[in-house]
């Protein structure tokens, strides 16, 4: 496909999303949260800081090379340090964990830099902290970072990953922690 055949079709995608129609937000918000998720804490480490945040928005994209995408609403804390470091860390937890998810996702009202004193964690092959408790720990660096609507979504390509003892998922579904 040619460059002028690619830009025509992104060219299109944008004008049928400009054009689509959509729910009002508030009802999609409820949609979602009847969708049954796994609980992660997306962490960073390098030069634009150290952070995380609590994430259901995780997908694998491909086994070649090993994938996952990330995605962050751009106004999020967290979001201008991730698109510094362009590594990141995925750290999905386990059954039990729902303190170390609200603490990452800001309820328990910690300082970011005191957020990593809950939990074992260690650096993997990126510099991005891995919780050695979590069920498992894919260790990412961004390949890619596509802007569509509020959020940005983050491609990475997984260096390393460490897989935690064995045992239930933590899971986010109607508004309430979940065992899986």
């Amino acid at each position: 496909m040619s460059w002028i055949d690619q830009h025509e079709d992104m060219a299109g995608a944008f004008e049928a999303t400009a054009s689509a129609r959509s729910v009002e937000p508030t009802l999609f918000r409820e949609a979602m949260s009847r969708l049954g998720a796994a609980v992660h804490v997306v962490t960073t480490d390098g030069p634009g800081g150290k952070t995380g945040f609590t994430a259901t928005a995780v997908v694998s994209v491909s086994d070649s090379p090993p994938t996952l995408l990330v995605c962050l609403n751009r106004g999020a804390n967290s979001a201008p340090i991730l698109r510094g470091n362009r590594v990141f860390c995925v750290n999905t937890l386990r059954a039990g964990d729902e303190l170390i998810a609200d603490t990452f996702a800001g309820r328990t009202k910690v300082a970011r830099d005191a957020r990593f004193d809950v939990g074992e964690w260690k650096k993997l092959a990126t510099g991005s902290p891995a919780l050695m408790s979590a069920v498992v720990a894919l260790d990412c660096r961004v390949s890619e970072v596509k802007a569509v609507a509020s959020h940005d979504i983050f491609f990475g390509v997984v260096e390393a990953i460490h897989s935690g003892p064995p045992g239930e998922a933590l899971v986010y579904h109607d508004r309430a922690y979940k065992r899986v």
